[in-house]
Order: structure tokens, then C-alpha cells, then sequence
């Protein structure tokens, strides 16, 4: 067995896939390095230096054998944070280098290959449901701030959809658990990594005076129009899972 160690990052796990290629490596696992533990005490170490050409040319022949969006899939696998995610997307590269004619992420009857899928329709998921559950609140700065705590890292993912939704304001999208977010300032729209996690008892004493008024307006709105004899709880959490009621300044 040998073990290979990379740092995390999408473009370290297809540096270590290369490697596995490059040194011909039969009995492999690749584990990022936050995560290992030497259980194996037999297992050799190989840490993996990530290097970008070498995750390049992973990527364009992914490219060649299930196209750009096969390489979607497989991102979403990564952003998916499961713990055999290195397993299920080498087993995948492994398949389409060794049948590159077929659409291998179409093989259900290869066990790695329908946990992928599964994988792929639970994220797709949650993408969908944070663009649509994501809620902006001004602030005193006149950045619109919203919080998110997704089951998945999702947030690469709905980076695309907001830049092009809201481009005549600031915003910011910050993911509670994974303690980093997006920040767009009418120019750019990147990745933050504050040193510690936002204060969210404090937050709300930077909100925008209009954004005081407007919360109190919805909520009594939402309370008006609410007809109690047509209430259908069921059918309700059907729609907006209880899980995404934190967002909702209606919920509050």
C-alpha cells in the first residue's frame, strides 16, 4: 500500500492522480493531509508537491475522454467534502483512461461510478436550493451580507450565479462552517479567508437602518397575508426544508 499525501486542494488531488500514473502505482489511497492519520504503519509515505502542469494535463485528457462536463461532475464529488471523494475520482479517471471511447460516468453498474451520481444529484441540490434560500441583509457599510451553512462546500459553485445576478451592488456570501466566503466590490469577486469566524451575535448591530425597517415590513407582511385556515405545514417543509428557515427573514 502506498499512501499519498497532498495538500487539500483540487489541483494537489489530480497532481497525486498523475503521480499515481507516473510511478505506476498498483495498491494506492490518497489522503489529504489534514485528514491522516498512519494507521498502516506498513503503507509507504509519498508526499505529493502540487504542481499545476501536471494537473493540466489530468484535466485535458479528462477533457478529451468525458468532456467539460464529466469534469463538472468530478468537481462536484471535491466540493462534495465525502470522505472517499480522492477514491471516487481516481476510480473514475483510472476507468476513463482505460476505456476512453465509453462515457464511463453513465456505467451504473460499477458501484464507484453510482455513488458519484448520487453524489452529483446531492449537490446539484444544494447549489440550487443556496441560490434560492440565500438571503441579503445591508449593512451599515452598504455591503449586502448573507450567511450560509451548506451540508456541501458549494460555494465555488454559486459564485457564477450571483456575480452575474448582482453586479450593480457590493455583496458578500459568507459559509458558517467552512469560515470563508465571497466578496464582490462592483470590480472583482473573490475568495476571503478571515483568520477568525465572524462574530454573528454582534453582526446584526451593523445593519443598515433600512435594513431594520425592511425586515420589520416583511415579517408583518408575512404575518398578514398568512391565511391560518389554508395552512399546510407538510406541503410547506416539502418546498422550504426547516433546514433553510435560518435564512429567511420571514422565520425569525
Amino acid at each position: 500500500m502506498t499512501t499519498l499525501l497532498y495538500d487539500g486542494s483540487f489541483d494537489g488531488l489530480l497532481t497525486a492522480i498523475f503521480e499515481v500514473f507516473e510511478y505506476r502505482y498498483r495498491n494506492v489511497e490518497i489522503i489529504g493531509k489534514e485528514k491522516f492519520h498512519q494507521e498502516n504503519i506498513f503503507a509507504e509515505i509519498h508526499e505529493v508537491i502540487t504542481q499545476h502542469d501536471k494537473a493540466e494535463r489530468v484535466l485535458l485528457k479528462l477533457e478529451q475522454n468525458i468532456g467539460k462536463a464529466g469534469i463538472q461532475e468530478l468537481l462536484k464529488v471535491y466540493f462534495s467534502e465525502d470522505p472517499e471523494l480522492e477514491h471516487l475520482i481516481l476510480s473514475a479517471i483510472q476507468q476513463s483512461i482505460k476505456y476512453p471511447n465509453d462515457n464511463i460516468l453513465q456505467n451504473y453498474a460499477d458501484n464507484d461510478i453510482l455513488k458519484i451520481s448520487k453524489i452529483c444529484k446531492s449537490v446539484s441540490r444544494e447549489r440550487h436550493r443556496m441560490t434560492a434560500f440565500v438571503r441579503f441583509e445591508k449593512m451599515q457599510d452598504d455591503v449586502f451580507f448573507a450567511k450560509i451553512d451548506p451540508d456541501f462546500n458549494v460555494l465555488p459553485l454559486i459564485r457564477k450565479h450571483f456575480k452575474d445576478r448582482y453586479q450593480d451592488q457590493k455583496w458578500m456570501i459568507y459559509d458558517l462552517r467552512r469560515n470563508y466566503g465571497i466578496l464582490y466590490n462592483l470590480e472583482n469577486c473573490e475568495f476571503f479567508y478571515p483568520e477568525e469566524k465572524i462574530d454573528l451575535h454582534r453582526y446584526q448591530e451593523k445593519f443598515h437602518d433600512e435594513e431594520k425597517n425592511y425586515q420589520a415590513l416583511w415579517q408583518r407582511y408575512f404575518t398578514k397575508t398568512n391565511i391560518v385556515e389554508r395552512k399546510n405545514l407538510k406541503l410547506h417543509i416539502q418546498h422550504v426544508p426547516k433546514r433553510y428557515w435560518k435564512y429567511l427573514t420571514e422565520k425569525l
